[in-house]
């Protein structure tokens, strides 16, 4: 399986410079590149090259290898654009965002990322250096830092291109890596369900809850801190913003990272599956209170889900995705299904058999053996399909209240 490794790299003031000067002239480059693609409707790559490849090697000074990577990169850039609107992912046709994507040529940012092959590009993984090619020249001896494991890993399993990055002063490769794959476990004793919710982040059917109420709070004081200072509005308030908009992003996927790792180690150790719901579209699918929103948009569910699903590759331990509906409001014990059942956030109270349990523990158990049935069964991972806009009196599209929904995610 492929694998990105990032590191960080530690060129000097003139070395920098440099580096900027290439990310500068690639893009630019890769600008004039998408327009010529969209004014001639040329987006494959050899076609495009008889185009372009000349004059961006004349204009910008680039080299053959930098050249085609540019021309490349424009293709993959319209290929994008494309498969996007096949799966509508930019809005019906003759909308705003689908004009916006069809009638102008890509755009690249002046920083924006640059692959390089091993004719551009050398590693000195033992001595931490990597040799780099630039529009000044190749610069040999520029330093990077990684952690002992970035490091083995680079050793051992590096292979293809790699993707050099700016981002906010700092420069970064991102090198891909070929890591295989352990035996997958075709027999797993059990499996492991995993609760997804706002309170508590995860909570395991073995009654683990992690990431939770502390969690929240620094959450909630890191909003109140941003909103005051976007009232301040000034310059050293925007500075301070600047400096922390990626610090929630950061800890969410940290946090994110110990989360699978802890789990997929815990699946791996007892011979187990994992078990996951299916919230597929939840936020369209949801409409919230103004207070609601920020809260329940602030965490990357989907990132978690990404993390434990390659992390359970690499182990070999198997992944199902299950339906979400009722694991909330049915009993893990006896099987009834009651609203009623559902007492508070954190209280789960069964009406028929009496059995008093935590919530998000009765709904992992759900969740449990809802995968369990599915692997028993040969079924594959099953998750409901997004219910359809329905249009209201007014003949108005109407999106799906939370109280509609509850029933799709009765976690909410």
């Amino acid at each position: 399986m492929k694998l990105m490794v990032q590191v960080r790299l530690l060129p000097t003031p003139l070395q920098a410079a440099a580096l900027e000067a290439t990310l500068r002239a690639c893009n630019e480059a890769a600008a004039w590149a998408s327009e010529v693609a969209f004014e001639r409707g040329v987006r494959r790559n050899f076609a495009l090259r008889e185009h372009t490849y000349g004059q961006i090697k004349a204009r910008w000074g680039l080299g053959a290898q930098a050249a085609q990577h540019v021309i490349k990169k424009t293709c993959d850039a319209y290929a994008t654009v494309k498969a996007n609107l096949r799966a509508g992912n930019l809005g019906r046709p003759g909308s705003k965002r689908y004009r916006r994507a069809t009638e102008r040529p890509v755009v690249f940012r002046p920083y924006g990322a640059q692959p390089y092959d091993d004719r551009m590009l050398s590693w000195q993984i033992a001595e931490r250096r990597v040799s780099i090619w630039t529009t000044a020249g190749r610069i040999k001896d520029v330093g990077f830092t990684a952690s002992l494991e970035q490091l083995a890993t680079l050793a051992l399993y590096r292979k293809g291109e790699s993707d050099l990055v700016c981002r906010n002063g700092m420069w970064f490769l991102n090198a891909t890596c070929e890591v295989p794959e352990a035996p997958a476990n075709t027999d797993p004793v059990d499996f492991l369900g995993i609760d997804l919710g706002i309170v508590n982040i995860a909570t395991t059917s073995d009654g683990e809850i992690m990431a939770g109420r502390e969690i929240n709070r620094v959450r909630v004081r890191e909003r109140a801190l941003r909103s005051k200072l976007q009232k301040k509005n000034t310059p050293s308030a925007k500075r301070r913003l600047k400096k922390r908009r990626l610090k929630e992003a950061r800890r969410a996927r940290d946090i994110n990272h110990k989360i699978a790792k802890h789990v997929v180690a815990e699946a791996e150790r007892t011979g187990r599956g994992i078990a996951l719901e299916d919230l597929t579209g939840i936020r369209e699918r949801v409409r919230l209170r103004k207070p609601q929103r920020a809260t329940h948009s602030s965490w990357a569910f989907a990132q978690l889900g990404q993390f434990i699903a390659y992390k359970a590759r690499k182990a070999g331990v198997p992944v199902v995705h299950v339906d979400p509906a009722y694991t909330s409001r049915t009993c893990a014990e006896c099987g009834y299904i009651d609203k009623a059942n559902r007492v508070s956030q954190a209280r789960f109270a069964c009406r028929n058999c009496g059995v008093v349990a935590h919530a998000d523990r009765n709904s992992s158990r759900n969740i449990r053996a809802r995968a369990w049935e599915l692997w028993r069964r040969g079924a594959p991972s099953t998750a409901p399909a997004p219910p359809p806009r329905q249009r209201d009196g007014a003949g108005r599209k109407r999106s799906t209240t939370a109280s509609d929904a509850r029933c799709a995610n009765p976690t909410l």
